[in-house]
């Protein structure tokens, strides 16, 4: 009478039986193909993980319908995008008008069986400048006061064309009296600084070359001809729905302001 297989015996031989089938069985590498999205033409029969045998996939929806087969994870392993570094900042789209300019990256490696995808692949940020192509200057006022984060300073002063007679620039404090709700709004990196301006609050600007006029002295939009308590408008650019209004409190030779209230005519 043949000897009978004990319990922990009969199931080692049934998992040694599976994955001697699984080794022979139809799977994605014998197959040969790794296919995107879903596709009913990327099938084969075998093994899938659970153990369960027939129809199984080797497309990126297997994993989320439990239909792939045995061997998806190693034949077609997960890839997520990969791209470049940003490149520099263009300049402005256009000149002497408030506009934005653009960075962007590139991928260098697309994604693959249900990898991460790709990140946004540009960027844009508001920026005016005061020079023509042919570098002359510009001669439009802009009104409302148009406004961005002080950080826009030291790198547009680079760009600036030099003056032996550049006059030093001021600084206007106002008091914030209304500000929209699109300030609160800004997704980029580079409008973060918006979320700074709180109505009541007291606000430096600074008005620099070449925002700084070479015959008025003055700023466009700085309230310098404002009547007392007089409503101005302002603009921040780079987020056409932030705006609001204030009041001119003083002009100072120098901004005194906390860094994070303190912004630039642009």
């Amino acid at each position: 009478m043949p000897a009978r297989l004990s319990r922990g015996s009969l199931l080692l031989l049934v998992v040694s039986l599976r994955l001697f089938s699984a080794a022979f069985a139809g799977g994605c590498a014998k197959l040969g193909r790794c296919c995107a999205g879903r596709s009913m033409a990327c099938v084969g029969t075998g093994w899938r993980p659970d153990g369960s045998h027939g129809p199984c996939y080797c497309d990126e929806a297997c994993p989320h319908t439990l239909d792939c087969c045995h061997d998806y994870r190693q034949a077609c392993p997960v890839v997520s995008c990969i791209v470049s570094d940003w490149s520099e900042w263009s300049s402005c789209a256009e000149p002497c008008k408030a506009t934005h300019r653009v960075r962007r990256r590139h991928v260098i490696q697309e994604p693959k069986n249900g990898g991460e995808a790709c990140p946004s692949l540009e960027e844009k940020a508001g920026c005016l400048e005061y020079w023509t192509r042919h570098g002359t200057e510009c001669k439009q006022s802009l009104i409302p006061a148009l406004i961005t984060t002080g950080g826009y300073g030291k790198a547009r002063k680079k760009r600036a064309v030099s003056n032996e007679n550049e006059r030093n620039g001021y600084c206007v404090e106002f008091q914030l009296t209304a500000i929209t709700e699109g300030c609160l709004n800004g997704n980029s990196s580079y409008t973060h600084w918006m979320k700074y301006l709180s109505e009541g609050h007291r606000v430096c600007v600074e008005c620099q070359h070449p925002a700084l006029d070479s015959r008025s002295l003055h700023c466009s939009g700085d309230g310098s001809g404002a009547k007392k308590n007089q409503l101005l408008h302002w603009q921040a650019v780079g987020n056409p729905r932030c705006k609001g209004t204030w009041k001119r409190v003083r002009q100072l030779g120098t901004c005194s302001c906390p860094s994070v209230h303190s912004f630039l005519f642009i």
